[in-house]
């Protein structure tokens, strides 16, 4: 995506972001908190997969979950039978975060910062509401996801990034490793359009691809390997996990083409609220950004020239080893997909291009 950095560095908003809350990732905010004395929240007993082949009979217990209810945004939280949190399942949202294996995710030729978490980012079949821990869908759902360490949205995000290995599935089709931005634009330069957008997650496979609104798109070869900003997340949350993707931006069921179209228009719930300045549509910086989880989509304005459109996305996977919250993307700067600082620092707490353009946030 273009930058235009002057305008960025003289006149970012001077807001200071609250980038301490506990709600960042699950197990800062949620993990530890014992349930309240007296607490009436629901204890449900959920199954689990009965014993191996060989186990006597009556060493796997059901497992016993307890539901709570917390606001801002609304949400429950799950707990095992010692009080420790193994989900967070958002009011009209499919995304749920799991508790899990730890894992680390680095990148080293662009940060020393690493990212090591517990939570695992699933989409479950439908949003998520209040009680729906007592149907079906849901029991099913969960029984199969928590624990999984198949793919997630995390681990799909981050295998995109330079080196990655590439994977090709049974029709032979790369679906996986390292991923440029998009092709050399012959009138950019470094720092001014270097690379050309439009380059969508179906150019990066290089197949056709039909989508929810019944279009049908050809690949453009020239891009093949690539994708920009808002071709990384409908690579990782649509076509890797799940979620129903648009051919153009427009309300519907599925996700829009641009990240503009993905803020003001697309699925989801707004943790991030879009907020203006009065009297205009000049875009502001939060001033918090407690409430976000990992997955959640953010959006960003960082290019002058396109006014109150919101020309960047990523999505968010928690707070770094040293404590800050930390995004992944596809950015030209940096010729693909990165958590790193190349071309600006990849943190949403400091005053660098990206966190001064930092304008919302959604959780799918």
């Amino acid at each position: 995506m273009p930058v235009t950095r002057t305008s960025l560095l003289s006149g970012g908003l001077a807001v200071t972001l609250l980038a301490a809350g506990g709600y960042l990732t699950v197990q800062l905010r949620d993990r530890d908190r014992q349930p309240s004395a007296g607490s009436n929240a629901p204890l449900i007993t959920a199954a689990v997969p009965g014993p191996a082949a060989g186990t006597p009979a009556g060493t796997a217990p059901p497992a016993r979950y307890r539901y709570e209810r917390l606001a801002g945004p609304d949400r429950t939280v799950v707990r095992d039978d010692r009080g420790g949190v193994v989900a967070t399942l958002s009011d009209g949202a499919r995304t749920a975060v799991l508790a899990g294996p730890s894992r680390t995710f680095a990148e080293p030729v662009t940060t020393a910062a690493t990212v090591v978490t517990d939570s695992w980012v699933r989409l479950m079949p439908q949003p998520w509401k209040a009680g729906a821990e007592q149907e079906a869908w849901f029991r099913t759902w969960f029984q199969q996801s928590l624990g999984s360490t198949a793919d997630d949205v995390l681990a799909a995000a981050t295998q995109y990034v330079a080196g990655a290995p590439a994977e090709k599935d049974a029709k032979g089709v790369r679906f996986k490793g390292d991923a440029s931005f998009g092709p050399l634009n012959p009138n950019g330069s470094a720092g001014n359009d270097l690379r050309l957008e439009q380059t969508d997650f179906f150019d990066y496979l290089g197949v056709p691809y039909t989508f929810a609104d019944k279009v049908t798109r050809q690949p453009d070869r020239t891009r093949f390997g690539s994708f920009d900003c808002s071709g990384f997340v409908r690579m990782v949350y649509g076509y890797r996990s799940g979620y129903p993707l648009l051919s153009k931006d427009a309300a519907g069921p599925g996700l829009p083409r641009t990240a503009n179209g993905l803020a003001r228009v697309g699925p989801g719930v707004p943790v991030i609220p879009l907020a203006t300045a009065a009297g205009s549509d000049t875009t502001l910086r939060p001033v918090s950004i407690d409430p976000l989880q990992p997955g959640d989509l953010v959006f960003f304005e960082i290019d002058a020239r396109t006014g109150a459109r919101l020309d960047h996305t990523g999505i968010y996977l928690g707070l770094d080893t040293d404590g800050h919250p930390r995004y992944i993307s596809s950015r030209e700067e940096a010729d693909g997909p990165t958590f790193g600082d190349k071309g600006g620092t990849a943190r949403l707490d400091d005053n660098g291009m990206y966190a001064k353009g930092l304008r919302s946030a959604k959780r799918l």
